[in-house]
């Protein structure tokens, strides 16, 4: 944390430069979510590795559900719709920031400034705004400008027992002077020695610093830069059997002890230092011109342990495990007395010491140190057996965003814009500790197997042969993904009667390549320097209208179309070996609708949605170990289309002046629709095989597809106390492809007697019932206000919840050389999903302090 902290007074000193559906606001405070919401939000979403993605920032001003599933849900990792978080399109004063490469925005960019994401725009996907085309699964617009946080001083302590266990935060801003400045500046400080999961820790700096100047003649002038410096240890999923050998849902097998203390595989060190310029002229009372200068240059780097020419160091590698002695899932032959007392002794070896069950550091330093004196005569013989690697994905990005609002009539807006934008994201491999090893060489010892040490293809690199790799050295891979978009959009809206509707549409271009740095073995000619240039013109429209029925009644509908290029993290086979492009690279289609209904008056306030959403020319990509073929393949699946469809409801019912009663809920699908095509290429071969994969009628897995909460909000005298009863259910967890491979089925006997496949189904994850609350008293003193909050998130420690997970890929049977049916195992893999359990009781104490 020294050089981040450096890292982040070189930010704060020199930065790089670089409607809601009520027609008549252009901007809401975002006052359903306080600083209860905001704080129960922020300890709950995008702190876990490998779960960061699966945000959807979504609430509404006018919409029951929406409102409150974004915060509520949380805990379960809910998405809205079940969508994908890169249909979820956030800005700050106008700028994009979802990741040009994925699509997806990165919550951890603004973790700690939740202070300062209080003013904001949302867009539900059929609401209009002011700031772009709304998404398929909502837009936000954040206002990051100095005037326009709240002036004064704000200080609050926490603590809490999740992933960090104190905050503190202090934030200012003055609002505008006479001379037409504002300043606003905030720090904020994350810490656990150990959060909720053993042997995780958090260590986080987040700073905010703006400066706004406004003059008279209609010129505003806002300067802000931010950054999240952060320092954080992660928790693996694991089988449902070594969470019951370890005792404990919340076992991580990514710890272990190392001199007596613990150290954690998976570091992650991320900072993405951000700066934006914005430059706002009214023209005329009718007409406003807003244009932004982006620039953001994001630093993460992930660690892992690895082996060469070793057994696997994993504690819960399946090896290790007392049910691949013993099949505790059937009669088997191979259940004999010994294969029984075989699996005691491994349960015994668990369950005797946690030292047992978590990495052993100490062994592979050992292992390593008596390698360095092997007599072997290969280059790599001395080679490190274990080692921890850092993966880096850095990325400078610079966006120019400007937006035209002309206030055509007392009844008619158009708002128009123009966006472009440039990312170029470095992505390598370095050497973080080679744990007592004296050498290591940049060579592809997977593919040793298949050819000899000699062989140009077992070369990472040829334009360095043999390279040897010391700590902080690249290795493996080094390449870099180049995007470019260009955005052309307008929306018009019209009060006509009753009917208040609104029309948008844009215009995208999208151009990607990568830029190879090692010149591959395997691709000689194809992985080193630039690929080709993949260009894509794309465009959709969408409307959306209220319908004013009276007497508080509203019927609200939309539809949209739309072609989205490809993302370019899926476009490439193997992004991290050569140049190619995935086959028949096609724009994705979206198709998106939606009815509702609203119902207000004095004591009422109820909402029911149901909408219906496709997409079609889909891309996916994915890389893992695949038995079948005795290799690690790269895999990238096409033509994929999928089906959102469901009803949403929401109702808050004034039962007195003083106490709410509130009930929502979702019942939702979202699945494949169609078999998709799969190309996957073995890495020891670099030989491409094509096929389909039966992944049709697989959900859309790590959110809570059924729904529900029912609540009470009471507020009177200063005191605030609410408490929700939520159910989730049909939780379903990542699938496997390779699994569902016609010749995969085939080799595992899952074929009837009509020749049709038996595809498996999908794995679940277990719902339930969690029990929320929060209590606070808000106190008005002779200078300031002074409050204090209470959150208790799962109050009855219900751990039996699954958040998320994945099958493993890796198949119960083993081949032969000739790809033919070898045995079985005795461990079945299908039989054991890895999954993520809710926190059981956990929460936030925090005391603030507003002067």
């Amino acid at each position: 944390m020294h050089n981040k902290a450096k890292i982040t007074l070189m930010a704060l000193c020199y930065s790089p430069l670089v409607l809601a559906q009520t027609p008549k606001t252009e901007q809401t405070i975002a006052g359903q979510m306080d600083d209860n919401a905001f704080t129960f939000t922020e300890a709950q979403l995008g702190e876990d590795d490998d779960m960061s993605q699966n945000v959807t920032i979504v609430n509404s001003n006018n919409n029951i559900y929406a409102s409150e599933v974004g915060y509520l849900f949380s805990p379960t990792r809910f998405r809205y719709r079940a969508f994908n978080q890169k249909y979820n399109e956030v800005f700050i004063n106008g700028a994009p920031q979802n990741d040009m490469e994925s699509g997806q925005f990165r919550f951890s960019t603004v973790g700690g400034l939740n202070r300062y994401t209080r003013s904001v725009d949302y867009a539900l996907p059929f609401e209009s705004n002011a700031f772009a085309v709304p998404a398929m699964a909502g837009s936000n617009n954040y206002d990051f400008r100095a005037g326009s946080m709240g002036a004064g001083n704000y200080l609050s302590l926490g603590a809490a027992n999740r992933n960090y266990t104190l905050r503190g935060m202090y934030t200012y801003a003055s609002g505008f002077n006479a001379k037409g400045w504002a300043f606003a500046g905030g720090l904020t400080y994350r810490w656990a020695n150990r959060g909720y999961v053993e042997g995780t820790f958090y260590n986080a700096l987040s700073y905010f610093l703006g400066v706004q100047k406004k003059w008279n003649n209609g010129h505003s002038l806002s300067f802000t830069t931010w950054g999240n410096p952060t320092e954080r240890s992660s928790q693996g999923a694991a089988t449902d059997e070594t969470y019951w050998l370890a005792n404990d849902y919340y076992y991580n097998p990514y710890w272990g002890y190392q001199n007596g203390k613990k150290r954690n595989s998976r570091v992650v060190n991320d900072f993405s230092p951000s700066a934006i310029l914005t430059w706002d002229w009214d023209i005329s009372d009718k007409l406003k011109l807003t244009t932004s200068a982006f620039g953001k240059y994001g630093m993460y780097k992930s660690t892992k342990l690895n082996y060469s020419n070793a057994e696997n160091p994993q504690p819960d590698y399946w090896k290790n495990l007392p049910s691949s002695y013993f099949n505790v899932w059937g009669s088997d032959v191979r259940n004999t007395d010994f294969a029984l007392s075989e699996w005691q002794r491994s349960v015994n070896w668990w369950q005797a010491s946690k030292q047992n069950r978590q990495i052993n550091w100490d062994a592979l330093y050992a292992a390593n140190r008596a390698n360095n004196s092997s007599t072997g005569s290969e280059i790599n013989s001395r080679d490190a057996l274990y080692y921890v690697q850092a993966k880096h994905n850095n990325a400078l990005v610079f966006s120019l965003a400007s937006t035209l609002k002309a206030q055509l009539s007392a009844k008619q807006t158009l708002v128009g814009g123009l966006i472009l934008g440039q990312n170029r994201g470095r992505h390598y491999q370095t050497m973080e500790d080679l744990l007592g090893a004296a050498t290591y060489h940049n060579i592809n010892t997977y593919a040793l197997g298949t050819y000899g040490i000699g062989d140009d293809r077992v070369q990472y690199d040829l334009n360095n042969r043999n390279g040897v790799v010391g700590e902080g050295d690249k290795f493996g891979y080094d390449y870099q993904i180049e995007v470019r978009k260009g955005t052309l959009w307008a929306n018009y809206t019209e009060d006509f009667g009753n009917v208040h509707y609104f029309l948008a549409g844009k215009l995208n271009y999208d151009d990607m390549r990568r830029k190879g740095y090692m010149r591959n073995g395997m691709f000689a000619d194809n992985s080193y320097g630039h690929s080709g240039l993949a260009k894509f013109l794309t465009g959709g429209m969408k409307f959306g209208a209220n319908i004013d029925l009276g007497h508080g009644q509203v019927f609200t509908l939309g539809v949209g179309y739309e072609h989205r290029a490809p993302d370019a993290s899926t476009a490439f086979v193997s992004p991290e070996m050569n140049n190619d492009f995935v086959g028949n690279l096609q724009s994705e289609r979206i198709f998106s609708s939606e009815l509702g209904y609203q119902y207000q008056n004095s004591w009422i306030h109820a909402n029911v949605n149901a909408y219906y959403s496709n997409t079609n020319h889909g891309t996916e990509w994915q890389n893992f170990y695949f038995d079948d073929v005795n290799s690690f393949t790269y895999v990238s699946m096409t033509g994929i289309k999928k089906s959102y469809y469901g009803v949403e409801a929401g109702m808050n019912v004034k039962l007195t002046s003083f106490l709410d009663f509130k009930a929502l809920g979702t019942i939702s699908d979202a699945k494949y629709t169609n078999n998709a095509d799969v190309v996957y290429m073995s890495s020891t071969k670099a030989t491409y095989t094509r096929e389909t994969v039966y992944n049709k009628g697989m959900r859309e897995s790590g959110t809570p597809l059924t729904a529900t909460s029912l609540g009470l909000s009471f507020h009177q005298g200063g005191w605030f106390i609410d408490l929700n009863a939520n159910w989730y259910d049909r939780i379903y967890l990542s699938y496997s492809p390779c699994l569902r491979y016609g010749s995969s089925m085939t080799t595992a006997g899952l074929v009837d007697n009509s020749g049709n496949y038996e595809v498996p189904d999908q794995a679940k994850g277990h719902g339930g019932w969690m029990i929320d609350g929060s209590i606070g008293k808000s106190i008005r003193l002779k200078h300031g206000q002074l409050n204090f909050n209470l959150m208790v998130t799962n109050i009855l420690n219900n751990q039996h919840i699954v958040t998320g997970g994945y099958e493993q890929s890796r198949s119960s049977y083993t081949v032969n050389s000739e790809g033919q049916l070898n045995n079985t195992r005795v461990y079945n893999f299908q039989k054991n999903p890895k999954k993520y359990y809710a926190f059981g009781t956990n929460g936030m104490f925090q005391v603030s302090y507003r002067f």
